[in-house]
């Protein structure tokens, strides 16, 4: 079993959170999609490189990664058991013999030290029991001179998504959705904290550039509405109220979700940092 401290986000990714995304693995892709360009002309993966995708999920990222490094290697590293076994058959089925996964805690995880020559992620770096920590032992495992490029949340106004389920508050127990330097989803939504904590966690060179991007949701509003809710957070929130008063937020946030529908499909837009930095050499 891996060396986990990070126990209460390994037990969500391991229950229902993971195992609906696992899921509805092309979905997520699909909201995130936008954000892969931007994250690897950022890592800028050589054809030798071996590459360490952290959070990787269901491992979609990953495979971008080895495609690239198709003379290295690319590894994700997840909490989550069901995200990984459909990272391995997404990878066994498209025929990638130089993905791997294992599933770890990236601020404990036994890392061989200098084994990577890039490390990655798209949205799985804001969670972290202890961030300086985290991303100490990430460094651990680049060696001198690489280089690291994350993708994280920006402010929660910035997100469409996010503003739709806002606007349920009336019906449901919205609180506030985290606040920089706390674990969760924004974390590191404040580029003068993320830079702290890099710097702290022995990283130079460290720049945030602001990335915007489209998702598809869903085929209609009826569809993003029902697949948000239906997620973990979404699912937590109606199971703490009336039948009658979910069926009310899933009408309202249909119709809020009504005017992004086009041609076929629902797209919201969504803010995030492009973070960069480099292990010193």
């Amino acid at each position: 079993m891996p060396h986990i401290v990070n126990t209460e986000q390994a037990q969500a990714w391991n229950g229902y959170e993971g195992t609906y995304w696992a899921r509805n693995q092309d979905r997520w892709d699909a909201v995130n999609a936008g954000f892969n360009e931007p994250l690897l002309a950022a890592a800028a993966i050589g054809k030798q490189d071996r590459v360490l995708d952290v959070g990787c999920g269901a491992g979609y990222t990953t495979r971008l990664a080895a495609r690239q490094a198709v003379n290295g290697r690319a590894m994700g590293l997840d909490l989550s058991g069901p995200m990984l076994a459909r990272a391995r058959e997404s990878a066994q089925r498209e025929g990638l013999g130089n993905v791997t996964f294992e599933e770890g805690d990236a601020q404990v995880h036994a890392f061989e030290p200098g084994a990577f020559d890039v490390v990655i992620s798209r949205f799985g770096v804001m969670f972290f029991a202890d961030p300086v920590a985290a991303f100490a032992n990430i460094g651990h495992a680049l060696r001198p001179g690489g280089r690291m490029a994350f993708i994280c949340g920006a402010d929660a106004e910035s997100n469409e998504w996010l503003q739709a389920i806002a606007g349920l508050r009336d019906l449901l127990p919205i609180g506030d959705f985290g606040a920089p330097g706390s674990p969760g989803m924004f974390s590191l939504a404040d580029p003068d904290t993320t830079t702290e904590v890099l710097s702290s966690a022995g990283f130079e060179h460290i720049n945030a550039a602001r990335v915007e991007a489209y998702g598809t949701w869903g085929k209609d509003a009826d569809d993003a509405a029902a697949f948000l809710l239906d997620s973990g957070p979404g699912r937590h929130l109606t199971s703490q109220v009336e039948p009658d008063v979910r069926d009310r937020a899933r009408q309202v946030l249909t119709e809020s979700l009504r005017p992004h529908e086009e041609g076929g499909a629902l797209r919201l837009h969504s803010t995030a940092w492009l973070v960069t930095a480099d292990r010193p050499k």
